[in-house]
């Protein structure tokens, strides 16, 4: 069901305190607290002595307690304390898992430790960048995550779902192209000479006719960046307003997803009203997504046994990382059978 050995992204930095935080990951229950002197640290919520979830203890020094026994887990996972007893059990430690604090978010691993690999983490920079200003959101997503991703691969939804922020009449008139590069698929889309979105129009303080870019870049399994904005008609994109969209999707299990979203610009970067505008339109963008896909995944489960999606061109970029998503699937599977067997 969920490809395991990635980063996934599994709190805002700023969630993530002294007191235990409870985050359930691809069907991982896991606690995350910070040690004294900051670092982040995730563990399996559970006690390996009752079971009981460690996210409802507390941190002592640089361990958690768990709240029924007193057990505690040191940032290895390793138990640290047995009040009941000077001696430690072999078996009293819970798993740890690889953690990356990077621009704002806690990424953790949640495959095989052996193969986490920091230089896999993406490009989340503008969310930390003094020239760009940023507007984030999270919103518990009831469907399961494919669904998310077909939706930020396939922007033609824009003209009909988003009409009042970052929908228009000619997206649909506009094709396609589409890069793979690994497991990076990006869609991108240009039309040319047309007008700017309310929403983009009004915080970019902008009238007449430019042209428009849409890139999505998925990056197989758990992140988006789409590289979008306006520019003069017929100039490069890195001279106009730039936007870039930061989508950090994080199953839950199979019909709950959490949706981490930032929204970065290089535009009106000190205006307060801007900001305030963006922060209120895009919370309207991620309600109607979060609406439309908790609709479609009723329609899915209801859907006969046998009966597929109809795709067409534009989903071109869904088919494409459709493929390779069930290819690491796969090459996952195979690769636990034989320590199964």
């Amino acid at each position: 069901m969920f490809v395991l050995n990635t980063w996934y992204v599994a709190a805002w930095s700023t969630e993530v305190t002294r007191k235990p935080v409870r985050r359930v990951v691809c069907k991982q229950p896991l606690v995350l607290y910070r040690t004294q002197d900051g670092a982040a640290v995730a563990l399996a919520d559970r006690c390996a002595h009752r079971a009981y979830p460690l996210s409802a203890g507390r941190t002592v020094g640089d361990s958690v307690e768990c709240g029924y026994h007193g057990f505690a887990y040191g940032p290895d996972g390793v138990c640290t304390r047995v009040p009941a007893q000077a001696a430690i059990p072999a078996r009293a430690r819970v798993r740890r898992y690889p953690v990356v604090e990077k621009d704002g978010w806690i990424w953790v691993w949640t495959g095989d430790e052996d193969l986490a690999d920091e230089s896999l983490v993406p490009d989340t920079h503008w969310m930390n960048d003094p020239a760009w200003a940023t507007v984030t959101h999270t919103m518990l997503f009831e469907c399961r995550h494919d669904l998310i991703h077909d939706n930020l691969l396939d922007l033609t939804h824009e003209t009909f779902l988003h009409k009042t922020t970052v929908g228009d009449d000619y997206i649909p008139e506009y094709g396609i192209t589409v890069e793979v590069d690994g497991n990076v698929v990006t869609v991108d889309r240009l039309m040319p000479g047309v007008e700017a979105p309310p929403l983009y129009a009004r915080t970019m303080g902008t009238e007449g006719l430019y042209d428009r870019f849409h890139a999505t870049e998925f990056h197989i399994p758990s992140y988006h960046v789409l590289h979008s904005g306006i520019t003069a008609q017929g100039r490069p994109r890195e001279e106009g307003h730039l936007i870039k969209v930061l989508n950090g999707i994080t199953p839950v299990d199979e019909r709950t997803t959490w949706y981490y979203y930032a929204f970065s610009r290089n535009f009106a970067v000190d205006a307060e009203w801007a900001t305030k505008e963006l922060e209120t339109g895009l919370e309207t963008v991620l309600r109607e997504d979060a609406d439309a896909l908790r609709e479609q995944e009723i329609g899915m489960r209801e859907r006969p046994d046998g009966e597929h999606d109809v795709l067409i061109g534009q989903d071109a970029g869904v088919a494409r990382a459709r493929r390779i998503l069930n290819q690491l699937l796969a090459a996952e599977q195979a690769a636990a059978r034989p320590a199964q067997g």
